[in-house]
This record gives structure tokens, C-alpha cells and sequence, in this order.
């Protein structure tokens, strides 16, 4: 089963970027549907963007336009691009990893966190106005 850990995280103002890393360990990205969730305080866990095996992405409507998701199979790592962010980004954010059979699609995952099979401990942003 594959081992996942985010870094990346910190402190930004608004309209400010960061990009996040998911290093994988025990088995190769290319194989699984990546997918970044985010929990607010308060808030329920969110999917944010996710990759599939074949490249497909896939966004929360909330993040179009400002969040790109991406893949590097020799680093064995996702990243999280994350431009102009506004402070209702502020949120601790996850990777996640299930393996990708073709079944489902990059929204699928997105909508239903618990078909997650792997999971990292999280990387905290905050995002000040």
C-alpha cells in the first residue's frame, strides 16, 4: 500500500500562491487516482482536485481557475499549485490515493472521500486577509 507525505503548507496573504507536495513511498502514483482534500475548522472535509491515472483532472468548482493539480511519475510525487488564494482556503489539506482500475472517475473520488485507500497526515495553509 502506498505511503503518502505533504509538505508544502504555510502562511500566505490574499491573492498569494503555494504549491504542495505528495511524496509517494511503497508503490508508484502512476497507478492510483490522486486526489488533494482540504478540512476547514468547523467544516467538513472537502475534495479539491484529483488526477487520475490517465492524466484526467478534476476540480471542486470552488477552486477552478486558481487550483491546478499535476503529476511527476520520476519523483514519484502530486503537487498542488494553489494561485490568488483567498482566506476560505484557510484549511488543513490531505492527499489521498486509491488504486485506479478505470471504474471511477476523478469526480467520483472527489465527492466520496471514504473510497480513499491511503491517506498522509496533512499539510496546514492559512491564508490571511
Amino acid at each position: 500500500q502506498v505511503q503518502l507525505l505533504e509538505s508544502g503548507g504555510g502562511s500566505v496573504q490574499s491573492g498569494g500562491s503555494l504549491r504542495l507536495s505528495c511524496t509517494a513511498s511503497g508503490d508508484t502514483v502512476r497507478s492510483y487516482c490522486m486526489v488533494w482534500f482540504r478540512q476547514a475548522p468547523g467544516k467538513e472535509r472537502e475534495g479539491v482536485a484529483a488526477i487520475a491515472s490517465d492524466g484526467m483532472t478534476n476540480y471542486a468548482d470552488s477552486v477552478k481557475g486558481r487550483f491546478t493539480i499535476s503529476r511527476d511519475n520520476a519523483e514519484n510525487t502530486v503537487y498542488l499549485q494553489m494561485n490568488n488564494l483567498e482566506p476560505e482556503d484557510t484549511a488543513m489539506y490531505y492527499c489521498a490515493a486509491v488504486r485506479d482500475f478505470g471504474y471511477y472517475s476523478g469526480i467520483y473520488y472527489l465527492e466520496n472521500s471514504s473510497a480513499m485507500n491511503s491517506w498522509g497526515k496533512g499539510t496546514l495553509v492559512t491564508v490571511s486577509s
